[in-house]
């Protein structure tokens, strides 16, 4: 829900799912270790107000919780971004927190955890990323039990890039009248050639 606006990224390593579709498979073992002073530190000097910690999957590290408490205590506006799979009932309320709940294509969505439902606040979002109307249908099916409190333009549906045309996958969205948002990768649009460090 924020695309458009400048924001930096933490992306954390490791991850506990294998999705077909991963555009991230260097988070599964690449990178180096920071504390949290230093990654604070390296976050000061981009002097953006706005960031997200994702993966790999965040919540595999366990001082994930306390890095957002910190960075939250900072003035940060901060954004997670979960695979769906972990407990997020530890992660600060004040986190704007994304649960990319997976859909059958994906070849993980036996690893969903629902219990993570009752976490998530109104300011929250939950996202499903679409490969065909198997997984269209499938992701019907889970926003019809969300909280009721979640408004329905805080469920994004993101077409599996170089799969699904966005265009037909507006084209369900609006036949239905589901009321949700559709979600583009936007950094894929503006650095098509460029996989990291946009």
């Amino acid at each position: 829900m924020h695309a458009g606006r400048p924001c930096t990224f933490v992306r954390l390593t490791g991850c506990n799912l294998r999705c077909s579709y991963c555009d991230t498979r260097y988070a599964y073992d690449q990178g180096f270790d920071m504390d949290i002073k230093q990654i604070i530190r390296q976050i000061d000097t981009y002097k953006c107000p706005l960031l997200e910690i994702t993966g790999g999957e965040p919540l595999l590290q366990t001082q994930t919780p306390l890095l957002i408490k910190k960075l939250l205590l900072n003035g940060y506006q901060v954004l997670l971004e979960t695979n769906g799979s972990l407990d997020i009932s530890t992660v600060d309320r004040q986190c704007i927190k994304i649960v990319d709940f997976k859909c059958p294509s994906s070849l993980e969505s036996d690893k969903n955890k629902f219990d993570n439902m009752q976490y998530l606040s109104p300011l929250d979002q939950i996202k499903l990323v679409i490969g065909n109307r198997t997984d269209y249908n499938y992701a019907k099916q889970i926003i019809k039990n969300k909280r009721d409190d979640l408004p329905m333009d805080h469920i994004l549906f993101s077409p599996v890039a170089n799969k699904l045309s966005p265009e037909l996958l507006a084209r369900w969205i609006l036949a239905d009248g589901l009321g949700i948002r559709l979600h583009l990768q936007i950094h894929k649009i503006i650095w098509p050639n460029q996989t990291r460090g946009v």
